[in-house]
């Protein structure tokens, strides 16, 4: 189930923890993330790209046509992927990028943790979810140790997803992601 928790910058007890989806959406739109939740859609567990786009259609064309989306792929991850260890350390550093960052959770999960203000949002994004973090904004990923997931990107730029490294620790000084062993 997805959940918010809410930190201050220097805090280890969460201000806010919730499961709740409207509450969670009211917190990130104050700040302005979008979070939505798309209705499930049964996906073959070998489906590729194109099926899974095709099964999320008119969402992925709604976004486009509203926000200017040029590019849509489909990643996945899985726990024996070869580099899934490097990837989690690159996307575990506090960074940021020149447009929204836009995931769609297909199947699976991961934490996003946005650093805003004097403020630390963690949201556990599940199947269902749809995070757009805006253009700008300081965030980190954690996939966790053994990563299960497909998610559906949206980027501006056809070049997808480029980021720029922040250079700040404060990802070190929070919870990170370890899925309950299904």
């Amino acid at each position: 189930m997805s959940q918010l928790r809410i930190f201050a910058e220097t805090g280890s007890t969460p201000l806010l923890d919730t499961r709740e989806p409207m509450t969670i959406a009211a917190e990130l739109a104050a700040q302005g993330v979008r979070f939505e939740r798309w209705p499930a859609r049964p996906i073959a567990a070998d489906a590729d790209q194109e099926a899974v786009l095709a099964a999320f259609a008119p969402e992925v064309e709604r976004l486009k046509a509203e926000k200017g989306y040029r590019s849509v792929d489909v990643i996945r991850m899985v726990p024996d992927h070869p580099e899934k260890d490097l990837l989690r350390a690159k996307f575990l550093s506090e960074h940021r990028h020149a447009e929204d960052e836009v995931r769609f959770f297909v199947e699976g999960e991961g934490l996003f943790t946005l650093h805003l203000n004097d403020r630390v949002y963690a949201v556990l994004c599940e199947a269902g979810d749809l995070i757009s973090v805006p253009a700008g904004t300081p965030h980190w990923f954690d996939m966790g140790p053994a990563p299960r997931f497909t998610a559906i990107r949206l980027f501006t730029n056809a070049d997808g997803w480029i980021a720029q490294f922040t250079g700040d620790a404060i990802a070190e000084r929070f919870p990170r992601h370890e899925p309950v062993a299904a």
